[in-house]
């Protein structure tokens, strides 16, 4: 991804995105403190490693490298859509906002999060479809080699791998509000359903190859996606059946198990 767009080159836009969200996240953490309980140093870590490798994925040398190399190219997917939104996820960006906004604000951002609009976005369905079915729509069409020809498509399209890969990991494990909650048992069942998908069209580009892209090539990008993918979709797993087991598990007295951070946010 070495175009240009008028001079801008798009790492350096996406480059600038994530240093943002890392120095906006950081300010928030140095704001709340100030108000507030210290906010978990785990989290802000789990942030700065999000950020971190979205960063690797979209500058520098394994960026460069993805233009024309498939298998860095699949490297740079699953980091950027499936790793980074994990950690990005438990660093609970949503929890740490409302704790640091003023009470006007956080109540237009509740607002926000409750709309029709966020509950069909993150529904796991939908998430599932706008994930893994770019996914496809990607691979097996021309848009492959359109990404490559026009840098502003390119920038799209890394945009979409990583708000649909964090929305996707959103709508399966829990850790800010969620104002739209489906069970433990559904929630399962689209993650199986959508490691399926991944997994298959895996298989599938193996003896498809992409347009523009050669058979070796194709071979190596399919097996680091299935490999790889599947560790990184083992340490989803973990995280959701480690929560499905403290929501099932018997409370003394009946008491509700609360999540500190969450009793916060802000103000009250």
């Amino acid at each position: 991804m070495n175009h240009s767009v008028s001079g801008i080159n798009p790492q350096l836009l996406l480059g600038f995105f994530f240093i943002f969200l890392l120095v906006a996240y950081i300010t928030a953490v140095i704001i709340t403190n100030q108000r507030y309980k210290k906010w978990p140093i785990f989290r802000t870590v789990c942030w700065t490693i999000g950020m971190v490798v979205a960063l690797v994925a979209v500058v520098g040398p394994l960026a460069n490298s993805a233009h024309s190399n498939f298998t860095a190219h699949m490297v740079s997917h699953l980091l950027l859509s499936m790793v980074a939104p994990i950690f990005m996820a438990v660093a609970k960006p949503v929890t740490l906002t409302l704790r640091t906004a003023n009470t006007t604000f956080a109540r237009k951002l509740t607002s926000i999060l409750k709309s029709r609009l966020l509950q069909f976005v993150s529904h796991p369905i939908t998430a599932a479809i706008l994930n893994v079915g770019g996914l496809w729509l990607l691979y097996t069409t021309n848009l492959f080699v359109l990404m490559h020809e026009n840098a502003l498509f390119a920038l799209f399209v890394h945009l979409h791998f990583f708000i649909a890969g964090y929305v996707f990991t959103i709508s399966i494990i829990y850790f800010d509000p969620v104002y739209h909650q489906y069970s433990y048992r559904f929630r399962a069942a689209v993650l199986i359903i959508a490691i399926a998908g991944h997994d298959i069209l895996s298989k599938y580009m193996y003896a498809n190859p992409p347009a523009g892209i050669s058979q070796q090539e194709a071979e190596m990008g399919s097996m680091v996606m299935y490999y790889a993918g599947d560790w990184i979709e083992v340490a989803l797993i973990i995280i959701f059946c480690w929560q499905w087991y403290k929501f099932t598990k018997p409370r003394k007295n009946n008491t509700v198990d609360f999540d500190r951070d969450q009793v916060t946010l802000y103000g009250k």
